[in-house]
């Protein structure tokens, strides 16, 4: 029989594994990022989850009440570029990954040139990184994507 002693430090061991555990972000797809965790953010964006294979690429569309994300994953199984069009706009943490310093760069810099028509329209365009939003209430859309990820002859202003 095991001692009292034991048994607490045995359930105060699992609850700090538990609590640490709890701390660890969760694996999300991204731009740039593998398509292995695309339900993720399905689960994350409280949406269903849809697939649809193009030529050259596959399309994962997940549909929220509030707005449609499209993540466009190549064959070798990275998110090339992702789409988003709804009422509001989508979790840019979530979806851009280590790309979203660059979209909060690139709207600090908007704003200080275009003040508050920053807030409908900006885009960024950098040899790695493309990102163009638009916007207003109820009405958001755009596409950010990798140049270098882009299957060979795929427009990026045909996705679907």
């Amino acid at each position: 029989m095991r001692s009292k002693s034991s048994i607490v430090r045995a359930a105060v061991a699992a609850a700090a594994a538990i609590a640490v555990a709890s701390l660890a972000p969760p694996a999300l797809a991204s731009l740039g990022g593998t398509a292995a965790s695309v339900n993720s953010d399905s689960s994350a964006l409280r949406g269903m989850l849809r697939s649809t294979p193009e030529v050259q690429y596959d399309v994962q569309e997940i549909d929220s009440s509030a707005v449609t994300v499209r993540e466009y994953v190549t064959r070798a199984g990275q998110v090339f570029a992702v789409t988003w069009q709804g009422i509001a706009p989508p979790d840019f943490q979530q979806l851009l990954g280590s790309y979203y310093t660059r979209l909060q760069a690139g709207a600090a810099a908007a704003h200080r040139t275009q003040g508050a028509a920053a807030n409908r329209h900006y885009g960024i365009n950098q040899s790695d990184f493309v990102m163009h939003s638009m916007g207003r209430m109820g009405n958001f859309h755009g596409v950010a994507y990798i140049p270098s990820l882009v299957p060979a002859g795929v427009d990026v202003g045909q996705l679907p």
